[in-house]
């Protein structure tokens, strides 16, 4: 930050511009492949579990347009899932448990 003042304030020197252009070019690459990561390894587990092939997940490594189609694959497709079956469910007898005759009084 102090290099980018110092270039606003004065004539730029080539060496200070060399190394900050060195430090982009290194940094920039690894921030991008750290987020095309975040994205993808989700993407790899939601395609696994709706029966997908998860390579598919290798379109997020083109950021903006292969992740909306991705997106779109997995909104409009339909999945290879089989639904769980509806639970059974018992209704339990109330408490405390009601005498079958009642008492004549």
């Amino acid at each position: 930050m102090h290099y980018l003042a110092f270039i606003l304030q004065n004539e730029p020197d080539p060496e200070v511009v060399k190394a900050i252009l060195l430090t982009m070019a290194v940094l920039i690459p690894i921030i991008m492949i750290v987020a095309i990561a975040i994205v993808m390894v989700p993407c790899w587990f939601i395609l696994k579990k709706a029966g997908f092939s998860p390579w598919l997940s290798l379109l997020c490594i083109v950021p903006s347009l292969g992740t909306l189609v991705l997106l779109y694959v997995l909104a409009f497709a339909d999945w290879k899932v089989v639904p769980a079956p509806p639970p059974v469910w018992h209704q339990p007898p109330p408490y405390p448990p009601q005498p079958q005759n009642p008492p004549q009084g």
